[in-house]
């Protein structure tokens, strides 16, 4: 058996054994008091854009049963809920709050969020210009409500 063919066969078995280990998912559940007010216009873009990697439920596609895309995508659901997490939003201190709905002001205005690798799959998560504009002014009428609270 040449070396060629061994080496075939000894990644073919690592491949299948990768399958065996499998990230746990972001299947929880969202306790309305801790999430973040929106209207429902508001929370179904969130929702179709956003939710998927910052909230603490994501719709997983067939692919993510293949090792190793299952241990990126989890990483990067991880990574997205750790910059924000929309169902945990309400148990961020108030300069948190107010720091991140700048940020989102921020990446909408720049057009980097939704990121470009998920919106190729999902073409739905795609921000319309009116989307954009629906976001747009619910970050500036939250970070003005919870300006307010700090006075």
């Amino acid at each position: 058996m040449s070396l060629r063919r061994k080496l075939f066969f000894v990644l073919i078995i690592i491949f299948v054994l990768m399958q065996f280990i499998r990230p746990s998912k972001n299947l929880g559940t969202t306790d309305e008091s801790k999430s973040i007010a929106a209207s429902s216009e508001v929370r179904n873009i969130l929702q179709t854009s956003c939710y998927d990697c910052h909230s603490n439920y994501t719709h997983y596609p067939w692919y993510v049963n293949i090792q190793p895309i299952g241990w990126w995508l989890n990483h990067h659901v991880n990574e997205g809920k750790e910059e924000i997490n929309f169902s945990e939003f309400n148990t961020y201190k108030l300069k948190r709050k107010l720091r991140k709905m700048k940020e989102i002001k921020e990446q909408l205005e720049d057009d980097e969020m939704p990121i470009y690798s998920y919106t190729l799959i999902h073409s739905e998560a795609k921000l319309s210009p009116e989307e954009k504009g629906i976001l747009l002014k619910w970050v500036d009428e939250t970070r003005a409500v919870l300006a307010d609270t700090i006075h």
